[in-house]
């Protein structure tokens, strides 16, 4: 059941509210906020949105997994709009690892938009994670109220980490709303021919602090990652990994390849690539999307 918080409350978030007095309230709001999940006011203390592209690429949904798993690991808050696409991958990989992310949503608190997310939606809620929003009950998202959720995205964080986005991206607006709040701007850099990184080029040609690794944000939250992922100096250098394996990863490392890709450059059999491929997904070391095989 849905419960409710004023501004006026000592447990509001204190960066939003601060944000309320940076803008005349009138145009920014919230004076109430609806929330479900557990309400502890530690959950607001190190906030970092997490936005990209709702049309969120191989390459920006891998590296989005990436970050946030070792960020949230580490204790950090992920915020974002819970929206398919970058919200929600940022949303996923947070609670996978066991973190805590709050959804704030475009809509009455007692709706779940995208409807086909509700497993999300409920498992961020079993996570110790928050749903938020300023519309009470059964309110349906518009145009205008997407605009109003990024507002509050921006406003309860600390700083904000674009992964992808065209430029014209709701991630965009989150992030002009960033900027007018003083908050720290992150962001993804991305190939010069894709859609989706355009958005996120503009905004370090702007200013925007590049992102390359999770240590990049850790270090400005001031805490170093206490989960993580082996990465690939890791892989490399481990027993576990066979030889075969290891050129593998060495290939992956270049670019994602096919399996007639990596047979033709290692001269083997494509037929007897199969199961070493099978191993290192299960083994975690690389992943399969589209046919092509990268490097977790």
């Amino acid at each position: 059941m849905a419960q409710e918080i004023f501004v006026e409350d000592k447990k509001y978030p204190k960066l939003l509210k601060e944000a309320l007095e940076k803008i005349p309230q009138k145009s920014l709001g919230p004076k109430k906020l609806y929330y479900k999940g557990k309400f502890n006011e530690d959950i607001f203390e190190n906030c970092l949105a997490v936005v990209g592209s709702r049309h969120l690429t191989s390459y920006g949904r891998r590296v989005t997994e990436q970050l946030v798993s070792q960020i949230a690991g580490a204790g950090i808050t992920i915020v974002s709009g819970f929206m398919y696409g970058g919200d929600e991958a940022a949303h996923k990989a947070t609670v996978q690892v066991g973190g805590r992310t709050i959804a704030v949503m475009p809509c009455g608190i007692n709706i779940v938009h995208p409807e086909y997310q509700t497993d999300l939606y409920d498992e961020i809620q079993r996570k110790n994670g928050l749903i938020l929003s300023e519309y009470e009950g059964d309110f349906l998202p518009t145009n205008y109220t997407f605009v109003q959720r990024d507002r509050i995205v921006a406003g309860l964080s600390k700083a904000v980490l674009v992964t992808e986005a065209a430029i014209k991206s709701g991630s965009l607006i989150t992030a002009s709303y960033a900027k007018k709040f003083g908050r720290k701007i992150f962001a993804l850099p991305g190939p010069i021919t894709s859609e989706v990184s355009k958005g996120t080029n503009k905004l370090i040609k702007e200013g925007a602090e590049v992102v390359t690794s999770a240590e990049d944000i850790l270090e400005f939250f001031k805490v170093s990652g206490t989960l993580r992922r082996p990465t690939l100096q890791d892989i490399a250098t481990s027993d576990v990994a066979t030889t075969l394996e290891q050129d593998i990863i060495d290939q992956l490392k270049r670019e994602p390849m096919g399996v007639d890709d990596i047979a033709r450059t290692l001269v083997i059999p494509a037929s007897k690539l199969g199961t070493t491929l099978t191993l290192m997904q299960l083994k975690g070391f690389i992943n399969q999307e589209s046919g092509k095989y990268y490097v977790n």
